[in-house]
């Protein structure tokens, strides 16, 4: 692999560098994909507003949105309300997506194909240092995939809102994969993680599409990591007795058993499938079991699954751009 460096110019007397000038040239160079972004958000807008729309417009003939004569002993939602779960159920996992197509974008087009071809030349040597045309194409796409994405967040916030009060609702739950990641500032670190990646991978790689491959594997990992750890991100509540057996709607069951004299835990799943006659109940029983338990995150937890997870996100981030500015002034110098 081939070392940059940056080409030689004439001491000149030049304005001091700011990023003003490199962040127009990007702009300006990739205002094709700035308009594609531009519609992709209306659209979600659009989406929104639409399912928002068509919801309102059903022929509910009582207020808990029953289509059926209120009070008898048949509910039945109308199809927009029904289909206005299904749409949102998955609009964080959209979101997620969305994220990281941005910086997929940033490894391949705005950084990685100038390497490439060599283009990025033209740029150092007109008095822009590496650092600040590495910084431009951080700064912007950031700026921009957080204003974008807080947006979108808050108009998917209001879609969800327009689901709750209904009592035979299949709202999508505040802990579930496809919603949690689109509700809170989590989507915006991972927008900006994304960013960073984009960018480390680009330097390192400096191949288009071997830069872009990168980024969406180092990207699908880490939200597949969160996804399945994120239970772990906060302390669970653990409730004990026989009240535990009845959840509330916002909880996040996440298990489950009895408890022996001496506080261990035995979990359900442990007496499943035992040949011991008689109940699970009957297993744990024989195995000292002696209070039944509920490990849960209540609803109040939202925020602080949220702000663990941003911060983590935000921590790799700034690794993942501290790293790409290293590797530049390794290749450059």
């Amino acid at each position: 692999m081939s070392t940059v460096t940056r080409p030689k110019t004439e001491a000149v007397a030049t304005a001091p560098a700011t990023l003003r000038g490199p962040a127009r040239v990007l702009l300006r160079v990739h205002r094709k994909a700035l308009w594609a972004g531009a519609a992709l958000l209306v659209l979600g807008i659009g989406i929104v507003v639409a399912l928002r729309v068509w919801m309102a417009s059903a022929k509910e003939l009582c207020a808990d949105g029953d289509i059926t004569p209120c009070g008898g002993s048949v509910y039945q939602p109308s199809y927009a309300r029904t289909s206005t779960e299904v749409f949102l159920g998955d609009g964080g996992t959209v979101l997620l997506l969305l994220a990281g197509l941005i910086g997929v974008f940033v490894a391949g087009p705005l950084i990685a194909r100038e390497l490439e071809s060599g283009t990025f030349r033209l740029a150092w040597a007109q008095s822009v240092s590496p650092a600040h045309w590495l910084a431009a194409r951080l700064a912007v796409p950031a700026a921009l995939a957080v204003v974008g994405l807080t947006v979108l967040i808050a108009i998917y916030r209001w879609g969800l809102w327009a689901l709750r009060g209904y009592p035979y609702s299949q709202l999508p739950r505040w802990y579930d994969s496809g919603v949690f990641p689109g509700t809170g500032p989590a989507l915006l670190g991972f927008a900006l993680l994304a960013v960073a990646v984009g960018a480390l991978c680009a330097v390192l790689v400096r191949r288009t599409l071997l830069s872009m491959s990168l980024t969406g594997l180092v990207l699908g990992t880490v939200a597949l990591g969160l996804g399945m750890r994120r239970y772990e991100l906060w302390p669970h509540v653990l409730r004990q007795g026989e009240g535990p057996l009845t959840l509330s709607g916002g909880d996040w069951h996440l298990d489950s058993g009895m408890l022996t004299a001496s506080g261990r835990k035995l979990y359900w799943p442990d007496c499943f499938g035992t040949d011991m006659a008689g109940s699970a109940e009957a297993c744990m029983r024989a195995r000292g079991g002696v209070l039944h338990f509920t490990e849960v995150h209540p609803a109040s937890h939202y925020w602080p699954l949220q702000l663990v997870e941003t911060g983590i996100l935000l921590a790799l981030a700034a690794l993942a751009v501290f790293a790409a500015f290293r590797v530049l002034r390794r290749l450059h110098g």
